[in-house]
């Protein structure tokens, strides 16, 4: 079982980061917490890849150019759906 944080994310509370998930979706917000079970976002960016011709890559590099488009005031996303979480800052966007 994960334990409810870790140094190495906890540097990432407050900062806006990247949830991918194993689900067509992403989000992209701000890290407000984590426990065992969840991670926690707030002003974030719920996107269902299947509702547009965007890459996930695209999507994100595009929200690291021009900003969050927040659809969700805090979301709480549950800890084993996630593939992978990166801060938005170290987003490459050339």
């Amino acid at each position: 079982m994960p334990t409810p944080s870790s140094p190495l994310i906890d540097v990432l509370v407050g900062h806006e980061v990247v949830l991918d998930l194993a689900a067509p979706y992403v989000h992209i917000g701000r890290l407000a917490g984590l426990d065992d079970a969840y991670f926690v976002l707030d002003q974030v960016d719920v996107h269902d890849l299947r509702d547009t011709s965007t890459s996930r890559e695209m999507y994100i590099v595009n929200a690291r150019k021009y900003g969050v488009r927040v659809n969700r005031d805090r979301v709480y996303v549950r800890r084993d759906e996630v593939v992978s979480l990166s801060a938005l800052a170290d987003v490459l966007a050339e």
